[in-house]
């Protein structure tokens, strides 16, 4: 077999992103900070149960950014003995223990309080104007942080050319995906806050309050489930982008020593980080000594023309082998690999 492996290079592209991120994130984390103590403060003064789950939101969208920090931080050592891969995926996991934070510090909370207050004796409202004021101040921070999310989205979404749903489905950075679905769903969960305490005050039913809770709940029960998903995921070893499996092959293809590309295997290891096993049929002609530098060559132009490839393996293999054909056909269907 030959092979040719690398750790990929620490651009300064990639520097840049990693800043972008951690930005994002500390300013999301220090607007949360202060919104969930003064929700907190609001809550207890106002006996309103909205305001509590939105303070347990608050206080779940911090320990969220805690873990994301370490994601960061920890994803991005370089490859040593025990980690030849790298620790890339080191930050799906953290990212991961984000979203089941957002789950059992906000989510179960929010509907805790929901079910008491709609169930059992919730205590009167006192010193509203204090929750609205409140409101007013933590949208204008939650906007703040929302608008650099938005920023690093729209930074990354232009470089990889696609509309911003399909982005967003395709990212294989989970910190800024992370803190812009809770920055959205914390200005969504304050116009729920806003409308149980303005019902509430208005009808002197405490039905409302509680229903706002219950939807805080729920809505913070969606993003941790569509955070967890996506984190699952990358974790479980999701293939390259397509257009990126794509190009590979057809410029493994083109190679004038290639005869066929069989397989092509991808997996993301990271954050801009992509393992490629290609598995070729080279011209019967070639030499050993011409087959192995055709593969440091190859190597060499696919990381130049692509620079998220991290580690690369060429492996000789014939065409018509039928239990490797067997294998792809079975992972594909009928192949598409030559």
């Amino acid at each position: 077999m030959a092979e040719q492996a690398g750790t990929g290079p620490e651009g300064a592209g990639e520097s840049s992103e990693h800043g972008e991120s951690l930005l994002t994130v500390l300013l999301a984390l220090s607007a949360n900070a202060a919104i969930a103590v003064a929700k907190l403060v609001a809550g207890l003064l106002t006996g309103s149960a909205a305001m509590l789950s939105e303070a347990a939101h608050s206080a779940a969208d911090c320990a969220t950014e805690l873990f994301l920090l370490t994601a960061l931080r920890r994803s991005a050592r370089p490859a040593d003995r025990s980690h030849p891969f790298g620790y890339g995926k080191e930050r799906y996991f953290w990212s991961l223990l984000a979203a089941v934070s957002i789950f059992t510090a906000g989510a179960l909370f929010s509907i805790y309080q929901g079910v008491h207050t709609l169930t059992g004796n919730p205590e009167e409202h006192q010193d509203v104007l204090v929750g609205y004021l409140v409101l007013a101040a933590a949208a204008v921070l939650e906007s703040i942080s929302l608008a650099q999310a938005i920023r690093q989205v729209r930074s990354e979404q232009a470089k990889d050319d696609l509309p911003l749903l399909p982005y967003l489905r395709r990212s294989d950075d989970p910190t800024v995906k992370t803190v812009l679905y809770e920055d959205c769903a914390a200005l969504v969960g304050l116009l729920l806050a806003f409308g149980g305490l303005g019902l509430t005050q208005l009808t002197g039913s405490q039905v409302w309050d509680g229903i706002a809770s219950l939807l805080i709940g729920l809505l913070l029960v969606l993003v941790a489930y569509l955070l967890g998903r996506t984190n699952m995921n990358l974790l479980i070893g999701r293939q390259a982008d397509s257009r990126l499996v794509y190009a590979v092959r057809d410029r493994l293809a083109g190679q004038p020593e290639v005869e066929a590309v069989v397989d092509l295997l991808t997996m993301l290891t990271g954050t801009d980080r992509v393992l490629v096993c290609a598995r070729l049929d080279f011209d019967d002609s070639v030499s050993a000594a011409d087959l192995e530098r055709a593969c440091v060559r190859i190597d060499g132009e696919l990381r130049r023309e692509f620079p998220d490839l991290d580690e690369i393996f060429l492996e000789p293999v014939p065409r018509n082998d039928p239990e490797l054909r067997a294998r792809v056909r079975a992972r594909y269907g009928p192949s598409q690999l030559g």
